[in-house]
């Protein structure tokens, strides 16, 4: 297929999705029916991306055009009504971005491996739509999520048609023997379930696609004596969540959501790798109660936070070819010691101990690293720098973090160890690859 022919489909993909838009908004049914429509449309259209296409830019042009395109439908004077298809519903959502962002990192991070890139993206597609309508047509039980809640009906059509999606995939899509394609089958179904469940404004969107699809990459091939242990930890994790969870100040919901996001950590990295982000969920909710901020769901904002800067080290190492993993802890350790500098106050004496037991952990975690992860050590200096900045700005100014602390935090910590890892790649030789290129 020449370069002009892929242009037009790629344009003309892009017109058809304001089209499908337009038609949506003429049908009489809900708000919710609506964005479901159009959602449920967008996903299987993506699902046949990896064929439509000899070249992979096109793709990322119409994820690029797409978001353009969301962007001006959030703007009334230029979408009037048109938008209402997608963002008509009454609740804060990001969902329609968020929809695209994790189709790209998912046809990128897949690889060219169908069974990564279509189950991830079919479970999204429909086991989503059908659990929300569902749910809307026939939900009776409720549970409460942030500001609004779910339906046990739906949640339970959303199992069923992970579960039959998984098999499908799972059989046409692999060499799997048969019991290991039910065993993982109903891994992911459990998985994608608890995920979908415990996800906001729209954040299911994100983590359910990207948490199968590392999931099955981690997964797809383990024996089942390794599967076995791990739906027993799975199944522990949930239920110490629900003990361990408020004495820290976690809503039961937040509480989940923090098993959720461990369990993505401990399946994209080693385990010793896991052990800063791990810090950073305790860190949180203790500055929370020592320095309360105003931020009203400030511990489901650290576990996106959490989960959108591990997923973006994984895709800046797999596309540049250099091991980000160090630049991940270093990331990591920065948001660290900014909360605990927040919630040491009134003993900021305390904060150069934190930061040397930090140091010290560092130390740990880079011995048991692989050798080809430490391209770019020493990071000494690197790492007092990144905690110098975290600690001074929190303790200099922490009115600052009054609101948005999440977000400040973040932005902050990125700052130094992503600039250091764009010199360091670019003094190595750019994008030469070498083992060891992912989390």
């Amino acid at each position: 297929m020449t370069i002009s022919a892929q242009l037009v489909i790629a344009f003309s993909s892009v017109a058809a999705f304001v089209v499908l838009m337009a038609l949506v908004r003429r049908l009489p049914f809900s708000a919710e029916v609506k964005r479901k429509l159009v959602h449920v449309g967008t996903g299987v259209y993506a699902m046949g991306l990896p064929w439509l296409f000899p070249d992979r830019w096109p793709v990322y042009m119409i994820i690029g055009l797409t978001l353009v395109m969301m962007v001006m439908l959030r703007m009334p004077q230029i979408s009037g009504r048109l938008g209402e298809a997608v963002h008509s519903v009454e609740r804060r959502s990001y969902g329609d971005f968020l929809l695209a962002i994790s189709v790209g990192l998912c046809f990128f991070l897949a690889d060219g491996v169908a069974l990564f890139y279509v189950l991830p993206i079919a479970v999204l597609t429909l086991a989503d739509a059908a659990a929300a309508l569902a749910g809307t047509a026939y939900g009776t039980r409720r549970f409460k999520v942030e500001q609004g809640d779910k339906s046990v009906e739906g949640t339970v059509v959303f199992f069923v048609i992970t579960l039959l999606v998984a098999l499908i995939c799972l059989m046409f899509l692999s060499d799997l023997r048969p019991l290991n394609i039910l065993t993982l089958a109903l891994l992911v179904a459990g998985f994608g379930t608890l995920v979908e469940a415990q996800s906001w404004r729209g954040f299911d969107n994100l983590f359910l696609p990207l948490g199968l699809l590392v999931f099955l990459e981690v997964h797809s091939d383990s024996s089942l004596t390794e599967l076995g242990p791990l739906a027993a930890l799975f199944v522990l994790a949930i239920i110490a969540s629900r003990v361990i969870g408020p004495r820290f100040g976690l809503s039961t919901h937040a509480a989940r959501v923090y098993v959720v996001a461990m369990f993505l950590i401990l399946a994209s990295v080693e385990w010793q790798n896991a052990i800063l982000p791990a810090l950073v969920l305790v860190a949180h909710p203790w500055a929370s109660t020592q320095n309360p901020g105003e931020d009203d769901f400030g511990d489901l904002d650290m576990v996106a936070a959490l989960a959108l800067f591990s997923f973006g080290w994984l895709a800046v190492g797999n596309a540049v070819g250099w091991n980000a993993i160090q630049f991940y802890g270093l990331t990591a350790m920065g948001l660290v010691m900014g909360l605990s500098t927040l919630a040491l106050r009134r003993n900021l004496v305390w904060v150069p101990v934190i930061a040397v037991a930090l140091l010290g952990l560092r130390y740990v975690v880079t011995l048991l690293n692989p050798p080809q992860s430490l391209w770019a050590e020493p990071l000494l200096v690197l790492a007092c720098l990144c905690l110098a900045l975290s600690a001074t700005a929190s303790a200099a100014m922490p009115s600052i973090f009054f609101r948005h602390r999440v977000l400040k935090l973040t932005l902050l910590s990125m700052i130094l160890p992503l600039a250091y890892y764009t010199v360091a790649v670019i003094d190595q030789g750019g994008t030469t690859p070498i083992p060891g290129a992912s989390l």
